[in-house]
C-alpha cells in the first residue's frame, strides 16, 4: 500500500464502519444471476477506486449529526451511479485503462459497455425508492441529469481554445464536481429539512468536486500512465479542451497557439494515439498546469474555510484533510 493509500485510510478512519457496511449493500445490489452480467460486475470491482463520494456521504452525515441507518445505502448509490458513469464515459473517451485493467469497453465493446452503465443506474434508482424518504431520489435524478447536460455540453465545445473559464468550471463541474455535491447534501439532510447543514455541505462539495476534476485534467495532460493507473490524454484526443491548456494557450503567441491547434487536430495514422504526446513535446504545459493547480488549491481552501461552521469533531476534520488528499493525488 502506498503512501497516499495509507493517508486515505487514515482520512477516512472516523467512517471505516459505514464504509463496510456501504460496500455491503453495493454488493448485494449488482449481485445478478446472469453469469455475463456478474463477470463484468466483477470486473468493474477492480477499478472502483477510492470511493470517496461514497464517503462524503457518511462524513457529512457524522459531521452535521446527522448520521441516520439508511446513511450507508444512499453512499452506495451514489457509488453505483459514479460506476456507470465511469463505464459511460470510457466508452466517450475511447478509453483503454483503469486502475491498471482494462476497461469494460476495452474488454468487451461499446455496446456492452453502454448496457452495464445503464444496468447499474438502473440498480442506483431502484434501491434508491426503497429509502423511507424521496430526497435521495429527487436530488440524484436532477444531479444525473446535470452530468449528462454537462458532458454532452462538453462534447459541443470541443477545440473551443477560446472557451471562457467560467464555461469550463460550469461544464467541468457539473460533470464531476455535481455528484460530489450531491453526497455532501444528502449526507447533511437526509431525510429532509436541515436546509442549511445541506446547502454549506453542498457549496462544500461542489468546491471538493471541482477541483478533484481540474487536478485530473492536469494529469491527464502531464502524468505518467503507471503512476495514474488509467489512460491519460483522451482529452486531448477527443479535441476538449481543459484548463491547463486553455491557460497555455492564453498565455502563448500565435504561432505557438497555432502549434497547440495542429497538436489537437492532426491526422493520419502516425497521429491516433499521439496526439496528446504530440502536445507535450511542442508545448510548455508548466504554466497552465501550475496555474490550473493553484485554482484547485484556492476551491479546497475555500471548501475547508465552510467547515469552521461546524461543530469540531473528527468527521469535521476528515473532510479537511479529503479536500487537502485530492490535491496531492497522482491517481
Amino acid at each position: 500500500m502506498s503512501g497516499l493509500d495509507l493517508r486515505l485510510e487514515r482520512v477516512l478512519a472516523p467512517v471505516a464502519d459505514g464504509m463496510a457496511r456501504m460496500r455491503a449493500v453495493l454488493e448485494s445490489q449488482i449481485a445478478e444471476e446472469s453469469r455475463a452480467v456478474l463477470d463484468m460486475t466483477d470486473h468493474v470491482s477492480r477499478f472502483r477506486g477510492k470511493q470517496l463520494r461514497a464517503a462524503l456521504v457518511l462524513l457529512s452525515g457524522d459531521a452535521t449529526g446527522n448520521a441516520t441507518d439508511e446513511h450507508p445505502a444512499i453512499a452506495a448509490i451514489v457509488e453505483m451511479i459514479h460506476l456507470a458513469t465511469l463505464v459511460h464515459d470510457d466508452v466517450l473517451d475511447g478509453a483503454k485503462v483503469r486502475r491498471r485493467v482494462a476497461c469494460v469497453n476495452e474488454r468487451w465493446d461499446n455496446q456492452t459497455a453502454v448496457l452495464l452503465g445503464d444496468f447499474l443506474y438502473a440498480r442506483a434508482f431502484a434501491l434508491s425508492t426503497d429509502l423511507s424518504s424521496r430526497l435521495a431520489s429527487r436530488v440524484l435524478a436532477e444531479t444525473t441529469r446535470r452530468i449528462c447536460v454537462s458532458e454532452i455540453e462538453q462534447a459541443a465545445r470541443r477545440y473551443d481554445f477560446d472557451l471562457p473559464e467560467a464555461d469550463y468550471e460550469s461544464i467541468s463541474g457539473g460533470k464531476t464536481a455535481s455528484l460530489y455535491s450531491a453526497a455532501c447534501e444528502l449526507g447533511a439532510r437526509y431525510p429532509g429539512g436541515r436546509e442549511d447543514a445541506g446547502l454549506l455541505l453542498r457549496k462544500f462539495g461542489w468546491e471538493i468536486g471541482l477541483a478533484f476534476q481540474i487536478v485530473d485534467d492536469c494529469l491527464d495532460v502531464v502524468g505518467d500512465e503507471s503512476i495514474v493507473g488509467k489512460s491519460v490524454g483522451n482529452d486531448v484526443e477527443d479535441g476538449k479542451v481543459t484548463l491547463p491548456v486553455l491557460r497555455a494557450y492564453a498565455l502563448a503567441d500565435e504561432r505557438s497557439r497555432a502549434v497547440i491547434r495542429d497538436a489537437y487536430t492532426a491526422v493520419g495514422p502516425e497521429a491516433f494515439g499521439r496526439r496528446a504526446a504530440r502536445l507535450r513535446e511542442v508545448c510548455d504545459l508548466s504554466a497552465g498546469v501550475e496555474y490550473a493547480m493553484a485554482k484547485a488549491s484556492s476551491l479546497v481552501a475555500r471548501a475547508r474555510e465552510r467547515l469552521g461552521l461546524l461543530e469540531p469533531s473528527a468527521a469535521r476534520d476528515a473532510l479537511a484533510d479529503l479536500g487537502d488528499f485530492v490535491l496531492v493525488r497522482r491517481w
